[in-house]
């Protein structure tokens, strides 16, 4: 046993009763030489035990005055031992185990193991003489025998097993608790100063929505002063409001939910109203602190010149793609004429060029219409027709159009649910259902993008799609054996332009617009878009969306037949020479702008000259004519010459043009019976 360190309240507590019981000995040795008082025998306190007092009592007193100076063992234990021998031969030199002083001797030894061996070692020793002595002399009784176990042997041994533990134990404990206090202080101290030299608003809450917490930024954002918010609720200084300036639902009370769930929440469409009325947009993140219901802590920052700012941007960049897609679509028409062999005739290094330039052309084309949409999902403008839809079905359909695209480079483009729907031994594997009710060319967008990447990014192997869910969700997912995403990569692939830009990858194309497109729709569709790879061995995305059963998907077939039968008839698709309503009256004319060409079939090429390589895309250029009278009523029809075809846009314009017609034809043959 190791000797204990005593505190300095403990070192003084023993210099305290050391002086007492040495004074009493000095005291007694006095009274019985001086006769000033008959002292009995039993009392008797001789000179050599008295010096021993006497020492004791000047050593104890000036180690008591010394004790936040001197804390050394050796004084300490010096002092003890003396006072111990001192107690040993009052006690022999009285009577032994008859003693009177033999209490304090059982208490001398039932604190020697505060000095651990070399407090109770010696102790043991002088009991063990004494009894040995009484055995010698024949004087050793079982009565002596007990009494030296009870007032010895007893209170050594229980000293030994309480003394291990130090007396100090309780306030070094508290000590430990003052100086953790006193870091504590230090800690929040710097954090204060931490927290007010931040820039954006920070605001503390404790489980009951109580604001503990305000710095001076959200004292500025808020117009609140320190003292008027604290102990306040949250909800009379945080006011917030939806994106359209209505009352916030408490459902969706970022606080609330992070004060319920535990889990940290973001806003970054949010409204704060501050203490004059003004609102400002505000991007908004809580993070629980401790247990759930424990507190909250809300970190926002004003974001309304950012809005602005990005309003504008984006107004721009609308303006700008839609004013430039025109002239990108005479450019590239020019292009498609310049490699139609009946229209002109280049060699084959013109030829060569004019490829380059028509394939340059039609990404810009993607460019700009990448730009319109991310432009109409950030203001708000992405249209959202829902539709239910069975995902199996529609997404093999999707998979089914790109398979040819994988072969061409040597891929095998697998659909998993159709490859294990088959009939083996009589057992036919069924694929389960999942419906989805949301815009289906919004999902059909989002996996041709991700479909189409991972066969650009794979150089050999296979792409594996996949439909998978759960009873509320489903998940499409795409896994190709490609180059994978590094790890640094991984966090900013689906932000705006960005690309991964690294030796493998310098030859593949892109606008770097995919991708973050793509998440923007998966997250109107309230549903999320997120990979999983490893660096060289490919990567797997899923497009996760919400699922509905079979009750709802019926419920809302019906309710969308319903609206589809009450739609106006213009949604139906034109057909050519269709009649529209007749009149019972001539009404003007009017014809579509769009000039007819009678292509005359392409001449067989000579054996010295290669055969004419005519692209998959051929535009008409609009040239001056005048246009075929039409009769009233009637849809003129359109012919588009032999072996040529024209691309989507221009269809989707000839359309417009087609329904412009017919509600010309309608007015003109209302006004006509209502003149009538």
């Amino acid at each position: 046993m190791t000797p204990i360190r005593l505190s300095h309240t403990w070192s003084r507590r023993l210099y305290v009763a050391l002086f007492l019981l040495s004074s009493i000995y000095v005291t007694i040795y006095i009274l019985r030489t001086t006769a000033a008082l008959e002292v009995p025998n039993s009392l008797e306190v001789g000179l050599i035990p008295a010096i021993g007092a006497g020492l004791v009592f000047t050593g104890s007193v000036t180690l008591f005055f010394l004790t936040k100076k001197v804390t050394s063992f050796i004084p300490s234990f010096i002092v003890y031992l003396l006072f111990a021998a001192s107690t040993a031969y009052v006690t022999w030199q009285t009577g032994g185990a008859s003693s009177f002083f033999l209490p304090v001797w059982t208490l001398v030894l039932f604190f020697a193991a505060l000095f651990g061996a070399y407090g109770w070692l010696p102790l043991l020793v002088l009991t063990g003489s004494y009894t040995a002595g009484t055995y010698l002399s024949g004087e050793l009784t079982i009565q002596t025998t007990v009494i030296i176990l009870l007032s010895s042997i007893v209170p050594l041994a229980a000293g030994i097993i309480i003394w291990r533990d130090p007396p100090a134990a309780d306030e070094m404990a508290a000590k430990s608790v003052k100086n953790l206090a006193n870091q504590l202080s230090e800690v929040a101290t710097k954090s204060e100063i931490v927290i007010n030299a931040i820039g954006d608003g920070v605001i503390a809450v404790d489980g009951k929505g109580v604001i503990q917490l305000i710095n001076p930024a959200a004292q500025e954002i808020l117009g609140w002063g320190k003292q008027d918010a604290l102990s306040l609720n949250y909800k009379s200084i945080l006011k917030l409001a939806d994106e359209n300036s209505k009352d916030l639902d408490p459902a969706k009370d970022p606080l609330q939910q992070v004060l319920n769930t535990n889990q940290q929440t973001r806003g970054n469409k949010l409204i704060a109203i501050t203490q004059s009325g003004k609102k400002i947009n505000i991007s908004l993140v809580v993070s629980p602190i401790g247990e759930t219901g424990s507190g909250a802590i809300a970190v926002f920052r004003d974001v309304t010149n950012e809005r602005a700012e990005e309003r504008e941007q984006a107004e721009f960049i609308s303006t700008a793609s839609h004013e430039m897609r025109t002239p990108v679509a005479s450019i590239e028409g020019y292009l498609g004429l310049a490699l139609n062999p009946n229209t002109a005739t280049v060699d084959q290094k013109a030829r060569d060029f004019i490829m380059k330039a028509h394939e340059a052309a039609q990404h810009l084309g993607r460019l700009f219409q990448d730009l319109l949409d991310v432009s109409k999902s950030e203001d708000g403008r992405m249209t959202n027709v829902p539709k239910v839809v069975d995902m199996v079905p529609f997404t093999e359909t999707i998979v089914q159009g790109l398979i040819q695209k994988a072969a061409d480079k040597g891929l095998t483009l697998s659909f998993l649910p159709t490859a294990g729907n088959h009939t083996e031994r009589g057992i036919r594997t069924l694929t389960p259902v999942y419906f989805v009710n949301q815009d289906n060319d919004h999902i059909r967008e989002i996996l041709d993008n991700l479909i189409e990447n991972a066969i650009k990014y794979t150089r050999q192997g296979s792409v594996t799609v996949d439909v998978t869910g759960t009873d509320d969700r489903v998940v499409i997912s795409i896994k190709d054996s490609g180059l994978g995403i590094p790890p640094e990569d991984a966090p900013h692939l689906f932000q705006k332009f960005y690309r991964v830009n690294n030796m493998d990858r310098q030859d593949i194309g892109g606008t770097g617009l995919g991708l973050y497109l793509s998440r923007r729709l998966a997250e109107a569709m309230q549903g999320r878009l997120w990979v999983e790879s490893v660096f060289g061995q490919g990567s797997t995305f899923f497009l996760e969306l919400p699922r509905i059963s079979s009750q709802e998907a019926e419920r809302q077939k019906a309710i969308q037949s319903q609206q589809m039968v009450a739609a106006p008839a213009l949604a139906a698709p034109l057909t050519p020479a269709a009649p529209v309503v007749p009149a019972p009256t001539a009404t003007p004319s009017v014809s579509i702008p769009v000039q007819v060409i009678e292509a005359p079939a392409p001449a067989a090429p000579t054996p010295t000259q290669p055969p004419a390589q005519v692209p998959d895309m051929v535009v008409i250029p609009p040239t001056e004519a005048t246009p075929a009278p039409s009769s009233a009523g009637a849809r003129p029809a359109t012919t588009v010459p032999r072996g040529e075809t024209l691309t989507r846009e221009q269809i989707n314009a000839r359309v417009q043009q087609l329904e412009a017609l017919a509600q010309q034809q309608r007015a003109a043959a209302s006004a006509s019976q209502g003149r009538q």
